[in-house]
């Protein structure tokens, strides 16, 4: 439970950052290379290396060497770790809507 906990941590760290969540969204289209990562976000390719080595590190990125280019790839085993967390309190949620929704009817109708 520690490890498991400690993995989700490490993704929502990960994703607590808006460039890196750029980075998620943008490599949830495709493959790309440190390069086309760094450029629309105009920053240094070492910085965009930190960024996607802190993503790598909660699981959620893979890069692989092709030539000279290292190729970054969305690894969904991460994201599944902050659906699974999400979904535990969906249903309290929902409950609680249901709730708040029967209210506005009744008063609705009064």
């Amino acid at each position: 439970m520690v490890e498991q906990s400690a993995f989700r941590d490490s993704v929502f760290r990960a994703l607590a950052d808006p460039t890196r969540r750029t980075i998620v969204e943008r490599l949830a289209v495709g493959e790309r290379t440190v390069g086309e990562i760094a450029e629309p976000l105009a920053m240094s390719l070492a910085a965009a290396s930190k960024h996607i080595g802190v993503l790598e590190r909660a699981g959620l990125v893979k890069r692989r060497k092709r030539g000279r280019e290292r190729i970054c790839s969305l690894e969904p085993g991460g994201l599944f770790a902050v659906r699974d967390w999400v979904e535990r309190y969906a249903g309290f949620w929902n409950e609680r809507l249901d709730a708040l929704d029967a209210a506005l009817k009744e008063d609705a109708n009064e």
